[in-house]
């Protein structure tokens, strides 16, 4: 009977370990069951405060420079150059001397004419002295009235002839004077096309050299017409005006970057519109002291279209496309929130877009965080910092 109890005790106390040991697994499972997940926090963007400001709008249209006044240097009589009278790219005075062409068959012809006029001269005399007498002698009828009119036709022949010779005295005093070709025009003179020795003639297709005027210059440049419709639109409905002169300001910037420092000035506009581009020419001056601007240059013009006195511009970072490929922005509203924005953007302005419709001042624009963000999202909301370097600026609007 004590064995039978003690048995009974052992498996007793064996159930109750294996009980207690469950309810410590199971409180050690509860223990480690996961917590609530957490609130996540918005998105943080940077924003831009559009703010309207007065804007100059620009235009930036290639072109060369050509110069103001250009004369090709060419023979008027043939013959030999004797000599070259110039010093190759310098400045030259109209009327000076370029090259004497050899002028001994001019001289030659220039005698014999002035022998002709003098011979016609001498012929002429008598020829009046008879008429004059025979004037006298018809009213007595001496003579006959046929003698006296072959008298008269006999001195104005004679007259025909001396304005005849005076002619051909003239013409070979101008032809001896052709022998020395000469300046045109005043200007830079370029390389001659030909040496002493050579053989030239009258109105040869090749300029003996050329005169190019470059105190002032003209730049060329080609505008598309749909863009001279839209500044017209524009001038026409009041919201670009004219600043100032009638005349548009003009400035310059070479080919290695550098700013020109005189300003030029919108000379006129091409009347027609070439077809095949759907451009037209437009023609600037600008003054050229120190020779700086040579022909053939290549150039950029910034012409001043006109100004806008309270344009909203914000920055092309923040403008993408839709589908349809409108122009969209995103912008926090007043109650936090993000919004899509469709907008209307016809002209750029170097890294930012002038918005016709769809943004107003005062409108926080998103610049940054664009890629965590979607309409009606709530955002936490940072001014934008701009980062060294060029391509991180937004001149166009106020970060706040």
């Amino acid at each position: 009977r004590f064995n039978m109890q003690t048995k009974h005790n052992t498996v007793r106390m064996v159930s109750l370990g294996i009980l207690a040991t469950g309810l410590m697994l199971a409180g050690c499972t509860k223990a480690k069951a996961p917590a609530a997940p957490m609130a996540m926090p918005d998105p943080e963007v940077s924003v831009v405060t559009l703010q309207a400001e007065r804007t100059v709008l620009t235009t930036r249209l290639a072109g060369r420079i050509s110069a103001n006044l250009v004369a090709e240097v060419r023979p008027q009589v043939g013959g030999i150059v004797q000599e070259r009278k110039f010093v190759e790219g310098s400045d030259v005075k109209a009327g000076d001397v370029l090259y004497q062409i050899d002028p001994a068959m001019f001289q030659a012809a220039c005698a014999s004419a002035e022998a002709a006029k003098a011979k016609a001269e001498a012929h002429i005399t008598p020829v009046r002295l008879k008429m004059e007498r025979y004037k006298e002698l018809v009213k007595i009828n001496a003579i006959s009235q046929q003698d006296y009119d072959e008298a008269v036709a006999a001195l104005k022949l004679a007259e025909a002839d001396l304005t005849v010779s005076q002619a051909v005295v003239e013409i070979a005093k101008i032809n001896l004077e052709y022998t020395r070709v000469k300046a045109p025009i005043s200007g830079r003179i370029g390389k001659s096309s030909v040496t002493t020795g050579a053989l030239v003639t009258a109105g040869q297709p090749t300029a003996l050299a050329v005169i190019q005027q470059l105190d002032s210059v003209y730049v060329d440049v080609s505008q598309s017409s749909a863009n001279l419709l839209l500044r017209n639109r524009a001038l026409a409905t009041g919201k670009l005006k004219r600043d100032g002169a009638s005349q548009a300001c003009v400035k310059l910037v070479m080919e290695d970057g550098t700013p020109y420092p005189h300003v030029g000035a919108l000379n006129f506009s091409d009347v027609t519109v070439d077809p095949g581009t759907g451009s037209f020419t437009l023609r600037t001056t600008f003054p050229n002291p120190e020779h700086a601007l040579l022909p053939g240059m290549y150039v950029r013009t910034i012409i001043e279209e006109g100004v806008v006195e309270a344009a909203i511009l914000v920055p092309q970072r923040a403008v993408s496309h839709d589908p349809r490929g409108n122009a969209t922005a995103l912008v926090v509203n007043a109650a936090g929130k993000v919004e899509l924005r469709e907008i209307k953007i016809p002209i750029s302005l170097g890294n930012n877009w002038l918005v016709e419709e769809g943004l107003m001042a005062g409108d926080r624009v998103i610049l940054e965080g664009l890629q965590r963000v979607r309409p009606g999202v709530a955002v936490r909301v940072v001014p934008f910092a701009e980062k060294a370097g060029p391509a991180a600026k937004v001149p166009a609007a106020a970060a706040h």
